[in-house]
């Protein structure tokens, strides 16, 4: 009885505790553990929760419902951020599990927009259910309610690409922040890409978009699709072009001899179509047609060989006599002889019947007699020609001088009263061979003016001179001359007979006095690039160098005319053009990179390479030598350019002086041609310049001018600083078809000539006539050579009709019209890539990750103080990078030299778990 009434008692205890859960909602909870205190002796189970409230996002301003389903329950209640929900907001209802007879128990509430931005805690709004059994309560999961949003503008849009076909194409999106996480998707011409099942092309976790070996069809307009429950989002079309550079198809055969004697021209042809270029891509380098010379045999027509005599008279009183084709015979698509070869015809008189002994004998003694008389005359016409040869005084006669004007010779002194040692019709032949002993021409005053175009004073040595024994007087002339120079190289240089080096200008292709070549731009913080088309020469200014809020209108000009930036006394000679940039008081922070285009063959040994800058006085100052350390200027020199640090506007010069008889100086060789004011006039124009972009170019403008047009493609000649002259001889001129002015097959230019032409053309001219309006075709070999030295041959095949006229372009590479460049577009380097090394290496750390460590694997490892006195060594060392490979444009060495450094220190230096090396991505 005593347990019955405990038992009775504790459940309307419980009836009692339920009836008061409204007050415990009112009271904010305040009565829960007692709840929970009073159940937990009462039997049966714990409730379990059928169905948790799950995570939810509010869409603009609709409420969301969380709902909570639990068995076996007495009561639910919701539970969020740590308040009770008060019962009016629940919304409840039970009903019976068939399967298992137990009560099921579920309650859902409202949460809206209001009630989420009301809230304001260290975490999301969250709920969770509490419910009740006669065991004790449980609790459910916590959802948590937050409001859903999708932004904009996207974080990072793709960027357009062109890149070569089979390359690789990574497009990088990072969708726009938002709740939910956006999902990203890519579309190709408003096309999924997932729909296209193509395997090469990857979308990645990261939202990148990665084609491993672009093709033709991967060009198109490719989109970045971001969407979550709020919306969708399009980000900025990335247009990508794959295109394919144009490779050469093989070579044709050789076409047929373009005569049908004597000498002519073979072609042979290529195209660009293998492949074509596509969608921008490159043109093919180099040339699509290739000519050599030929030689078809001219036909030989045959002619008949004298009859044979008669033969014996037959029984048939017929008689025959034969002739063959052979004198000469048919050859070379020669015609046979025409007639018959056999001749038959009948005996008359009885002869036919007679004995035949007379005949027999008569044929032998008149066979034998005429033998004779032959030989007779043969033994007179030899002792005429002796006894005449003999009266012109010739004993011995060298071969050389006929066939060879150029060798050295050695023949007996003409006797006296004989005007000539030659035939004056006989044409010298001045074939030129590879090796050489002597001189080719006389040496003349090395103060003598240039001819144009043809000279009366020209300096050639033939057969034909050697003939009138004038070659004993240009000898004597050059073993004089040559014994006169100085026995040390810098008396060779600074002593030219007294006279002051002259610019040489020859035709009036280079006028004194000078002109200028301009560019300029307006510069800001971002910094740039101005370039002075076809010179060679560029100015970098770096990002940061000009301070923010403030920009300069800068410029860049080449001085030209005789340059007063050599000197003399010292036997310094310009290696490039004289550079002005500007304006005066320009203030940097950081030093720009200038790029001068040089013609020396670069050697510690043999040159003293300076550069010079012109004070205000318009003196010129040495300010370093490109050997010895500096901290005010860097010059870093390569095979054909310059490239300087300068910190202060001015007017610059690179000289250089001589150290050795083994110094060379590039010469840039190119022959053109043009017509002349008679039809039947053609003239050829060799101009020998130093090997800068920039001289050249004004040796192209002159030519245009007067409507040359460049028929070789120009070669560079190495011209030695030893003080021997430079020769020019033209070769091989066919002259059945063409003749030259005589005397005029070789020009000779003395060394002060062309070693100190500074930067001006030396040229020389050969004027051809043609015998026929018919000869349309001229080919010949111009042969340019220092005497003892380098030779270069120009083969010229040209036609002078107005029909064909194929021309060598006369640069190899599009014309450059880009005169300057601002901002970011204007390096190879991206800005962030920049700064990320800068930060990396200015700093040195225990890695020995420094500044002097970068320049040394991009091979900058000399003159290091200059980079100390820097505020960024790393910004300046990059500067210097981008101005070395503005041609390039491409970032492998970099990148190679960063890859480089990170797998050497890697391996030598172990990394902690908490250090983390910085990736460079390129």
């Amino acid at each position: 009885m005593g347990s019955t009434v405990k038992g009775h008692r504790r459940f309307l205890e419980i009836i009692l505790v339920l009836a008061l859960c409204p007050a415990c909602a009112n009271g904010r909870g305040a009565v829960s553990d007692t709840l929970a205190d009073s159940l937990s002796s009462v039997g049966g189970t714990l409730p379990h929760f059928l169905q948790e409230p799950e995570d939810a996002y509010i869409v603009k301003n609709n409420p969301i419902k969380l709902r909570c389903r639990a068995t076996p329950a007495l009561q639910i209640f919701f539970k969020c951020n740590g308040e009770w929900v008060h019962q009016n907001q629940h919304t409840s209802q039970e009903y019976m599990d068939q399967n298992t007879g137990l009560k099921i128990r579920e309650v859902t509430i409202n949460v809206t927009r209001q009630q989420v931005e009301d809230f304001h805690g260290p975490e999301d709004y969250w709920c969770l259910c509490v419910a009740w059994s006669h065991l004790g309560t449980s609790k459910s999961r916590k959802a948590t309610v937050r409001i859903a949003y999708l932004r904009k503008n996207f974080e990072q849009d793709p960027q357009g690409k062109e890149v070569p076909i089979k390359g690789m194409i990574v497009l990088h999106c990072r969708p726009p922040e938002g709740v939910p996480m956006a999902e990203v998707e890519w579309l190709k011409n408003e096309e999924l890409v997932s729909s296209l099942g193509d395997d090469n092309i990857d979308t990645r976790a990261d939202h990148n978009l990665i084609i491993n070996e672009a093709r033709l069809s991967d060009s198109a307009n490719y989109t970045c699709l971001a969407s979550n429950i709020v919306a969708k989002r399009r980000s900025a079309t990335a247009t990508v072009v794959v295109f394919v550079n144009g490779g050469w198809s093989l070579w044709t055969e050789w076409s047929p001899c373009s005569v049908n004697c004597g000498r002519g021209v073979q072609k042979r042809s290529r195209t660009c179509t293998n492949p074509a270029p596509l969608n921008g891509g490159a043109f093919c380098e180099g040339m699509s047609v290739q000519k050599i010379t030929c030689n078809a045999l001219c036909p030989v027509d045959g002619v008949w060989e004298e009859w044979s005599d008669w033969t014996m008279c037959s029984a048939q009183c017929e008689r025959q006599r034969w002739r063959e084709c052979n004198a000469p015979p048919p050859r070379h698509r020669g015609k046979m002889c025409e007639g018959e070869g056999q001749s038959v015809e009948n005996c008359t008189g009885g002869l036919c019947t007679q004995s035949m002994e007379n005949s027999i004998d008569v044929a032998l003694y008149s066979g034998l007699a005429a033998g004779v008389i032959a030989v007779v005359v043969l033994i007179v016409a030899i002792t005429l020609y002796r006894k005449s040869q003999s009266e012109y005084g010739v004993d011995v006669i060298d071969s050389s001088a006929l066939a060879g004007g150029f060798q050295s010779f050695n023949f007996k002194t003409t006797r006296q009263g004989n005007p000539l040692l030659l035939n004056s019709s006989m044409q010298p032949d001045i074939t030129l061979g590879q090796t050489y002993s002597g001189p080719i021409c006389f040496q003349d005053s090395i103060d003598k003016e240039l001819f144009d175009p043809l000279p009366d004073k020209v300096k050639v040595e033939s057969s034909f001179m050697v003939s009138l024994g004038v070659a004993d007087r240009a000898e004597y002339h050059v073993k004089n001359h040559l014994e006169t120079l100085p026995a040390k190289l810098h008396s060779n240089y600074s002593t030219v007979e007294g006279k002051k080096k002259t610019t040489i200008a020859p035709n009036g292709l280079h006028t004194p006095g000078k002109t200028r070549l301009k560019t300029s731009a307006v510069f800001g913080h971002p910094g740039g690039r101005l370039v002075i088309p076809n010179a060679g020469v560029s100015l970098l200014v770096p990002h940061g160098a000009i301070a923010d809020d403030t920009s300069w209108e800068m410029y860049m000009l080449i001085n030209q005319g005789e340059s007063s930036a050599q000197s003399e006394e010292r036997c310094e000679i310009l290696l490039g053009p004289e550079i002005t940039y500007g304006p005066p008081g320009l203030n940097l922070s950081y030093p720009v990179a200038m790029t001068i285009a040089h013609c020396a063959e670069v050697s510690a040994e043999n040159w003293n390479i300076k550069l010079k800058r012109q004070t205000k006085d318009k003196k010129w100052e040495e300010i370093m030598s490109v050997d010895d350390e500096s901290t005010t200027c860097y010059c870093l020199m390569d095979s054909h350019s310059c490239h300087l640090l300068l910190d202060q506007p001015g007017c610059y010069a690179l000289v250089g002086e001589p150290v050795t008889d083994a110094t060379i100086k590039r010469l840039r060789i190119a022959v053109f041609g043009s017509m002349e004011a008679s039809s039947m006039d053609y003239s050829l124009r060799v101009h020998c310049v130093d090997d800068t972009p920039h001289a050249f170019q004004g040796v192209v403008t002159a030519e245009t001018s007067r409507g040359g047009q460049l028929l070789e493609e120009p070669k560079t000649l190495f011209f030695k600083g030893n003080c021997l002259s430079l020769q020019v001889s033209i070769q091989d001129i066919p002259q059945f078809l063409w003749s030259i002015k005589p005397f005029t097959t070789c020009q000779e230019f003395s060394f002060t000539q062309v070693w100190y032409s500074n930067q001006q053309p030396v040229h020389c001219a050969f004027s051809l006539q043609r015998h026929s309006a018919s000869a349309t075709q001229l080919s010949c070999k111009i042969s340019v050579r220092q005497v003892k030295g380098h030779e270069q041959l120009l083969q010229v095949y040209t036609s002078v009709g107005e029909s064909e006229k194929e021309t060598v372009p006369f640069f190899m590479q599009a014309d450059c019209t880009v005169t300057s460049q601002t901002g970011a577009k204007a390096f190879k380097i991206p800005l962030s890539i920049r700064q990320r090394i800068c930060t990396t290496f200015d700093t040195a750390n225990a890695k020995g990750k420094d500044w002097q460590l970068l320049a040394q694997k991009l091979h900058i490892q000399r003159n290091l103080s200059y980079f100390t006195k820097q505020k960024s060594p790393s910004a300046v060392i990059l500067s210097l990078w981008e101005a070395r490979h503005q041609d390039s444009g491409d970032l492998d060495s970099l990148a190679s030299a960063l890859e480089e450094i990170g797998k050497v220190h890697c391996k030598s230096l172990p990394q902690s778990p908490d250090e983390k090396e910085t990736d460079f991505s390129f």
